[in-house]
Protein backbone atom coordinates (compact mmCIF):
# COMPACT_ATOMS: atom_id res chain seq x y z
CA UNK A 1 0.00 0.00 0.00
CA UNK A 2 1.20 3.67 -0.84
CA UNK A 3 0.07 6.96 0.52
CA UNK A 4 1.54 9.87 -1.46
CA UNK A 5 1.53 13.10 -0.42
CA UNK A 6 2.36 16.13 -1.92
CA UNK A 7 3.53 20.42 -1.51
CA UNK A 8 3.73 22.54 -4.89
CA UNK A 9 4.81 26.12 -4.67
CA UNK A 10 4.55 28.98 -7.71
CA UNK A 11 8.54 28.80 -8.52
CA UNK A 12 9.92 30.49 -11.64
CA UNK A 13 7.05 30.03 -14.02
CA UNK A 14 6.38 26.51 -12.67
CA UNK A 15 6.17 24.80 -9.37
CA UNK A 16 8.54 23.44 -7.10
CA UNK A 17 7.27 19.93 -5.87
CA UNK A 18 8.32 17.40 -2.91
CA UNK A 19 6.24 14.22 -2.46
CA UNK A 20 6.19 11.62 -0.02
CA UNK A 21 4.75 8.15 0.97
CA UNK A 22 3.75 8.14 4.12
CA UNK A 23 3.53 4.30 4.26
CA UNK A 24 7.45 4.43 3.64
CA UNK A 25 8.92 7.21 4.08
CA UNK A 26 12.21 6.57 2.65
CA UNK A 27 10.42 7.12 -0.63
CA UNK A 28 10.07 10.52 -1.48
CA UNK A 29 10.89 12.91 -5.15
CA UNK A 30 11.59 16.43 -5.39
CA UNK A 31 10.64 17.78 -9.17
CA UNK A 32 10.29 20.71 -10.88
CA UNK A 33 6.94 20.66 -12.07
CA UNK A 34 5.58 22.43 -15.30
CA UNK A 35 1.73 22.34 -14.03
CA UNK A 36 -0.35 21.43 -10.95
CA UNK A 37 -2.40 18.67 -13.54
CA UNK A 38 1.65 16.99 -13.99
CA UNK A 39 1.91 16.30 -10.23
CA UNK A 40 -1.71 15.03 -9.86
CA UNK A 41 -1.56 12.98 -12.71
CA UNK A 42 2.11 11.72 -11.94
CA UNK A 43 2.69 8.64 -11.22
CA UNK A 44 2.46 9.12 -7.43
CA UNK A 45 -1.48 10.23 -7.75
CA UNK A 46 -1.06 11.77 -4.43
CA UNK A 47 -3.67 11.78 -2.14
CA UNK A 48 -3.74 15.22 -0.72
CA UNK A 49 -1.85 18.15 -2.13
CA UNK A 50 -1.30 21.33 -0.36
CA UNK A 51 -0.69 24.24 -2.33
CA UNK A 52 0.73 27.78 -2.22
CA UNK A 53 -1.67 29.31 -3.72
CA UNK A 54 -5.42 30.75 -2.80
CA UNK A 55 -8.02 28.53 -3.76
CA UNK A 56 -11.62 30.30 -3.97
CA UNK A 57 -11.99 34.06 -5.08
CA UNK A 58 -14.78 36.69 -4.24
CA UNK A 59 -16.55 38.27 -7.00
CA UNK A 60 -16.67 41.54 -5.07
CA UNK A 61 -14.09 41.86 -2.14
CA UNK A 62 -16.03 43.89 1.24
CA UNK A 63 -13.82 44.76 4.37
CA UNK A 64 -10.97 43.04 5.01
CA UNK A 65 -11.32 40.46 2.14
CA UNK A 66 -11.45 36.86 2.26
CA UNK A 67 -12.60 35.09 6.16
CA UNK A 68 -9.27 32.93 5.04
CA UNK A 69 -6.94 35.43 4.86
CA UNK A 70 -8.41 37.81 8.08
CA UNK A 71 -7.85 34.05 9.83
CA UNK A 72 -4.42 33.69 8.64
CA UNK A 73 -3.46 37.05 9.08
CA UNK A 74 -4.82 37.49 12.87
CA UNK A 75 -3.03 34.41 13.62
CA UNK A 76 0.45 35.03 12.14
CA UNK A 77 0.38 38.32 14.08
CA UNK A 78 3.56 40.35 13.32
CA UNK A 79 4.02 38.37 10.32
CA UNK A 80 0.86 39.19 8.96
CA UNK A 81 1.96 40.59 5.91
CA UNK A 82 2.79 38.15 4.12
CA UNK A 83 -0.59 36.94 3.33
CA UNK A 84 -1.43 39.06 0.33
CA UNK A 85 -4.77 40.30 -0.04
CA UNK A 86 -6.79 38.85 -3.29
CA UNK A 87 -8.74 41.04 -5.31
CA UNK A 88 -12.27 40.16 -6.93
CA UNK A 89 -11.98 36.88 -9.42
CA UNK A 90 -12.32 39.44 -12.37
CA UNK A 91 -9.07 41.32 -11.41
CA UNK A 92 -7.29 37.70 -11.13
CA UNK A 93 -7.99 37.59 -15.14
CA UNK A 94 -7.10 40.70 -16.46
CA UNK A 95 -4.86 40.90 -19.17
CA UNK A 96 -2.63 43.73 -17.51
CA UNK A 97 -1.49 45.02 -14.42
CA UNK A 98 -3.45 48.39 -15.23
CA UNK A 99 -6.48 46.10 -15.90
CA UNK A 100 -6.11 44.39 -12.93
CA UNK A 101 -6.17 47.28 -10.55
CA UNK A 102 -8.95 48.66 -12.17
CA UNK A 103 -11.11 45.80 -12.27
CA UNK A 104 -9.85 45.29 -8.60
CA UNK A 105 -11.42 48.76 -7.67
CA UNK A 106 -14.53 48.57 -9.19
CA UNK A 107 -15.17 45.63 -6.99
CA UNK A 108 -13.98 46.24 -3.93
CA UNK A 109 -15.23 48.66 -0.44
CA UNK A 110 -13.63 49.88 0.21
CA UNK A 111 -11.76 50.20 -2.92
CA UNK A 112 -7.98 48.26 -3.17
CA UNK A 113 -5.81 47.66 -6.38
CA UNK A 114 -3.11 44.43 -5.77
CA UNK A 115 0.80 45.22 -5.52
CA UNK A 116 2.60 44.40 -8.42
CA UNK A 117 3.65 41.77 -6.52
CA UNK A 118 -0.01 40.03 -5.77
CA UNK A 119 0.02 40.58 -9.42
CA UNK A 120 2.73 38.55 -10.38
CA UNK A 121 1.36 35.46 -8.96
CA UNK A 122 -2.27 35.46 -10.46
CA UNK A 123 -0.81 33.44 -13.46
CA UNK A 124 -0.58 30.71 -10.40
CA UNK A 125 -3.78 31.31 -8.63
CA UNK A 126 -5.44 31.29 -12.35
CA UNK A 127 -4.28 27.77 -13.23
CA UNK A 128 -5.45 26.44 -9.76
CA UNK A 129 -9.19 27.85 -10.14
CA UNK A 130 -8.97 27.29 -13.76
CA UNK A 131 -8.25 23.32 -12.88
CA UNK A 132 -10.62 22.87 -10.53
CA UNK A 133 -13.28 24.50 -11.87
CA UNK A 134 -12.72 22.13 -15.10
CA UNK A 135 -11.99 19.09 -12.79
CA UNK A 136 -14.31 18.73 -9.77
CA UNK A 137 -12.83 15.75 -8.94
CA UNK A 138 -9.63 17.15 -7.63
CA UNK A 139 -11.34 19.79 -5.52
CA UNK A 140 -10.83 16.85 -2.30
CA UNK A 141 -7.06 16.39 -3.51
CA UNK A 142 -5.65 19.82 -3.54
CA UNK A 143 -5.81 22.26 -0.63
CA UNK A 144 -4.48 25.62 -0.17
CA UNK A 145 -2.00 26.03 2.61
CA UNK A 146 0.22 29.44 3.29
CA UNK A 147 3.74 28.26 4.41
CA UNK A 148 4.63 30.61 6.82
CA UNK A 149 1.42 29.86 8.90
CA UNK A 150 2.04 26.24 8.89
CA UNK A 151 5.73 27.43 10.11
CA UNK A 152 4.34 29.19 12.64
CA UNK A 153 2.27 26.07 13.80
CA UNK A 154 5.41 24.10 13.68
CA UNK A 155 7.17 26.51 15.87
CA UNK A 156 4.14 25.86 18.45
CA UNK A 157 1.97 28.85 17.47
CA UNK A 158 5.04 31.62 17.93
CA UNK A 159 6.11 34.12 15.75
CA UNK A 160 9.31 33.01 14.06
CA UNK A 161 11.05 36.33 14.03
CA UNK A 162 13.46 34.88 10.87
CA UNK A 163 12.50 35.95 7.14
CA UNK A 164 13.33 33.85 4.52
CA UNK A 165 15.00 36.64 2.56
CA UNK A 166 17.23 39.39 3.45
CA UNK A 167 20.81 39.61 5.58
CA UNK A 168 19.55 36.81 8.10
CA UNK A 169 18.08 34.75 5.09
CA UNK A 170 20.41 31.68 5.94
CA UNK A 171 19.34 32.05 9.87
CA UNK A 172 15.53 32.08 8.73
CA UNK A 173 16.04 28.74 6.43
CA UNK A 174 17.74 26.92 8.90
CA UNK A 175 14.87 27.31 11.50
CA UNK A 176 12.42 26.28 9.11
CA UNK A 177 14.57 23.09 8.25
CA UNK A 178 14.49 22.52 11.40
CA UNK A 179 10.69 22.89 12.09
CA UNK A 180 10.19 20.43 9.18
CA UNK A 181 12.80 17.87 10.90
CA UNK A 182 11.05 18.37 14.03
CA UNK A 183 7.62 17.91 12.38
CA UNK A 184 8.96 14.35 11.17
CA UNK A 185 10.26 14.87 7.47
CA UNK A 186 13.17 12.94 6.63
CA UNK A 187 16.66 14.56 6.95
CA UNK A 188 17.31 13.21 3.12
CA UNK A 189 13.92 15.05 1.68
CA UNK A 190 14.94 18.41 3.32
CA UNK A 191 18.16 18.77 2.45
CA UNK A 192 17.61 17.74 -0.95
CA UNK A 193 17.98 20.12 -4.10
CA UNK A 194 16.38 20.35 -7.38
CA UNK A 195 18.15 22.17 -10.03
CA UNK A 196 16.49 25.26 -10.75
CA UNK A 197 14.58 25.88 -7.49
CA UNK A 198 15.65 28.12 -4.60
CA UNK A 199 15.93 26.95 -1.36
CA UNK A 200 13.42 29.28 -0.05
CA UNK A 201 10.70 27.64 -2.85
CA UNK A 202 12.07 24.15 -1.80
CA UNK A 203 10.94 24.71 2.13
CA UNK A 204 7.65 26.10 1.30
CA UNK A 205 6.62 23.15 -0.93
CA UNK A 206 7.60 21.06 2.12
CA UNK A 207 5.48 23.30 4.49
CA UNK A 208 2.48 22.35 2.01
CA UNK A 209 3.99 18.41 2.18
CA UNK A 210 3.53 18.54 6.32
CA UNK A 211 -0.06 20.29 6.11
CA UNK A 212 -1.39 17.77 3.51
CA UNK A 213 -0.10 14.88 5.61
CA UNK A 214 -1.79 16.55 8.58
CA UNK A 215 -5.12 16.96 5.98
CA UNK A 216 -4.78 13.16 5.26
CA UNK A 217 -4.27 11.98 8.84
CA UNK A 218 -7.44 14.33 10.10
CA UNK A 219 -5.41 16.23 12.20
CA UNK A 220 -5.19 19.98 10.83
CA UNK A 221 -6.59 23.49 11.27
CA UNK A 222 -8.89 25.41 8.63
CA UNK A 223 -8.65 28.80 8.89
CA UNK A 224 -11.37 29.88 9.04
CA UNK A 225 -13.81 26.90 10.38
CA UNK A 226 -15.80 26.22 8.71
CA UNK A 227 -14.48 26.66 5.67
CA UNK A 228 -16.45 29.11 3.53
CA UNK A 229 -17.42 28.66 -0.43
CA UNK A 230 -16.87 30.78 -3.16
CA UNK A 231 -19.43 31.58 -6.46
CA UNK A 232 -18.30 28.40 -8.13
CA UNK A 233 -18.68 25.80 -4.98
CA UNK A 234 -14.34 26.09 -4.18
CA UNK A 235 -13.26 25.99 -0.96
CA UNK A 236 -12.14 29.20 0.96
CA UNK A 237 -9.85 28.09 3.31
CA UNK A 238 -6.17 27.89 4.46
CA UNK A 239 -5.09 24.58 6.13
CA UNK A 240 -2.65 25.04 8.84
CA UNK A 241 -0.77 21.52 10.21
CA UNK A 242 -1.25 21.12 13.58
CA UNK A 243 0.43 22.97 15.96
CA UNK A 244 3.88 21.50 17.40
CA UNK A 245 5.16 22.06 21.10
CA UNK A 246 1.75 23.31 23.22
CA UNK A 247 1.18 21.99 26.77
CA UNK A 248 -1.28 19.22 26.44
Amino acid sequence: MTRWIAGLDGCRGAWAGALLDLDDPARFRCARFESVAALLDGPEAPLIVGIDVPIGLPDRVLGGGRAADRAARARLGPARSSVFPMPPRAAVYAADYDGAKALSRAASAPPFAPSIQGFNIFRYVREADTLLRERPDLRERLHEIHPEVAFHALNGLKPLGLPKKGPRRREGLALRRDLLAGAGLPAALIATRTPGIPADDHLDALAGLVTARDILLGRAQALPDPPERDGHGLPVVIWAPAPRGLPP
